[in-house]
Formats: structure tokens, sequence, C-alpha cells
């Protein structure tokens, strides 16, 4: 009986480390390289939660080089999303003991530590769920990402396909959705803006007044080191 019950148990952590590494190993980060990425994850998802409540969701995303994206904007996410980006590798170790610290005295979820790659490995291939399986296989990918793509190439990435809006993805559609100008015209206080609102973009507005957008602009422009309005 106990070896029957040790065989099945080993069946089925087997079966789960299949179901935790399998994503990972399916991808083929490499061609990111030099192809831009098809139809997101989470924009398939954004279009079949629209198609089950009866509506049909355009999505908006206009790709440009990262060349073409204003280094304000850069800074903007960085500074707010991702301050250690250049210089971990994928994942930022102490931001993610500083949050399972602050969510231990909250005892509830409230600091997430996901880094740009974290973040684009979740938009690319998986979903938003918290879910701690689909966090390990976000790790796996980010890794994978990381080994595969230079800095440069991941912060385009990320930067093309992010979640700006309804149906509103990358820098260029923002933009242009928001502010009626281009990625690579962004003024400071609007690059602040679109920085703003990333973690949690169906919710917030980048033009809005909203007490919360106002809030997390001023401290980003604080952390890019002032409130120049200017381009």
């Amino acid at each position: 009986m106990l070896k029957r019950l040790l065989f099945w148990l080993l069946i089925a952590f087997g079966l789960l480390l299949l179901y935790i590494v399998a994503p990972a190993l399916l991808i083929n980060p490499g061609k990111l390289k030099t192809q831009r990425p098809g139809q997101t994850a989470l924009m398939k998802l954004r279009i079949e939660a629209a198609a089950q409540k009866g509506r049909v969701l355009k999505i908006d995303q206009r790709w440009v080089p990262l060349s073409r994206i204003s280094n304000k904007l850069k800074e903007a996410v960085r500074v707010s999303e991702d301050a250690a980006f250049f210089s971990h590798g994928g994942i930022d170790w102490d931001e993610a003991k500083e949050a399972m610290n602050y969510n231990l005295k909250k005892r509830r979820f409230a600091r997430g530590a996901s880094t740009i790659t974290m973040q684009l490995a979740r938009n690319l291939y998986l979903s938003p769920s918290k879910n701690p399986l689909r966090k390990l296989q976000e790790i796996l990918i980010t890794y994978r990402l990381e080994l595969s793509l230079s800095k440069s190439r991941i912060l385009e990435l990320y930067l093309n396909i992010v979640e700006w809006g309804d149906g509103i993805f990358g820098a260029e559609a923002a933009a242009q959705k928001y502010f009626h100008t281009t990625a690579n015209d962004l003024t400071t206080e609007e690059a602040a803006r679109l920085a703003a609102v990333l973690p949690s973009p169906l919710h917030w507005n980048p033009a809005s007044e909203r007490v919360i957008v106002l809030r997390r602009k001023n401290l980003i422009l604080k952390r890019m080191g002032g409130n120049d309005k200017g381009r």
C-alpha cells in the first residue's frame, strides 16, 4: 500500500513539475531577437473576456523601435516599475524580499515585485493570475528571456506590448490615444503619467486628474529628478 501511494505521489509530482516547466520549454525566446511577437497572451485574454460580454475588442498597437520611444518614457517606466532593471538578471531578489516582508505584515498580497522582464514574460505567454504555480512559470520564462535577449531588446519588447488601457497596447498607441502625440515626442509630464497607470491600466487614465494618478505621477517625476514638463 505504501509503495503504491509513493508511486502515485511521484506521478502527481512529475505531472505538476511538467505543468510548471512545459510553458518555459515550449517557447522560443531566441526568435524575439529579430521578430516581433504576434498577438500576446494578454491580448488574447482581453479579446476573449470582451467576447464573453458580447463586445468586440479592437487591439490598437503600433510597433516602433526603441530609438523612436522617448528617453523620458523609458526612464519613467524604469524608475516606477523596475529601478534595478539594468543590474539584475531578471529577478530583483532584494525587492522580492521586501515585498514578501511587507505582504506578511499586511497578511495579504499588497505589494508585488515583478521586474520588467517578468512582466514581459507574463504578458507574452501567461496570464495576470497570482497563482503560485503560474508565478513559477513566469520566473522560468523570465530567465530564458534574459539569457536570450539584450536588456535593450527586452525593454523594446515591453514598451511595445504593455497594456495601457482598453485595447491599447504599447507606447505609440498610448501616446497617440491619450496625448495626441508620438511616443518619441512625449513630454516628461506625459511620460510620467503613462508610467503612473501601469499597475492598473484598465482603471486609471493617464490623462485624468484623479488623485491616485497625480500622486503616482509626482512620485515618478521626483524619482526622475524633477518636475520638468518640457520635452
